[in-house]
């Protein structure tokens, strides 16, 4: 049975620096509450017993809010500098973890700045020994990496921002992975924009037919660029999150 999700919340949103400059995205207000609580609020009623979730930019800030929904959410905060040190990328979190998961349990991954179903949440707690990435068609998949798969549902690998058209499956952030996520971690090199990144990772798990892909039956929102703001704010409003 999969009760743990990891939250990557550690990120500085530099896409949005005229908010982020005081504190992280994943607390910008949407509405009443910050991005943040609706997500932990899903993650909840989708029925985590426990969530992990990995804090490094503004982290004080992310300590106050937090320990308001410690007890509710049964939450476990890690803080990545000081685990990790100046290593940065989206595959950080998860290397954060690594002594928190059994070596034969499987847990959820999750972007602190994106939203998921409580429905989409539940349909990815899959008790198998495969990994699972979580795909939505979308009209401009250009803008994110896209999944290529093979005719068996096996995930191929995950090209990103491809300038020629390769499909509409884009990868939405929402992962299961088993205990095998932490043996390629260590294989992977810098990124070209000096990261250490999760879809490298994921792609050496998919070369050894490790990853399945699972789509998302209701939605996915990202909370990326200002734009988004007033978009989040009326899907929420409209849908009583």
């Amino acid at each position: 049975m999969i009760n743990k999700v990891v939250v990557s919340a550690a990120g500085k949103g530099t896409r949005m620096l005229q908010l982020t400059k005081e504190k992280p995205k994943h607390l910008i207000k949407i509405n009443d509450q910050p991005f943040l609580y609706y997500l932990l609020n899903n993650l909840y009623l989708a029925g985590f017993a426990q969530i992990i979730i990995i804090i490094g930019y503004k982290k004080e800030l992310m300590e106050d809010f937090l320990k308001d929904y410690q007890d509710k959410f049964n939450l476990t905060i890690i803080n990545q500098s000081e685990t990790l040190g100046d290593k940065y990328g989206t595959a950080c979190p998860i290397e954060c973890v690594k002594n928190k998961i059994q070596s034969d349990e499987s847990f959820v991954s999750v972007c602190g700045d994106n939203l998921y179903s409580v429905n989409d949440l539940k349909k990815i707690l899959i008790g198998d020994d495969f990994n699972y990435v979580s795909g939505l068609k979308h009209p401009k998949p250009q803008r994110y990496g896209v999944l290529i798969k093979n005719n068996q549902d096996f995930l191929e690998k995950i090209m990103e921002k491809p300038q020629d058209y390769v499909g509409d499956l884009i990868n939405t952030g929402l992962y299961k992975f088993t205990s095998s996520v932490f043996e390629k971690i260590p294989l992977i090199e810098k990124s070209p924009r000096g990261e250490y990144e999760l879809t490298d990772v994921i792609n050496l798990l998919a070369q050894e037919k490790k990853v399945k892909i699972k789509q998302l039956e209701d939605y996915w929102l990202d909370l990326g660029r200002l734009e988004d703001i007033p978009l989040l704010e009326e899907f929420i409003r409209n849908n009583c999150l």
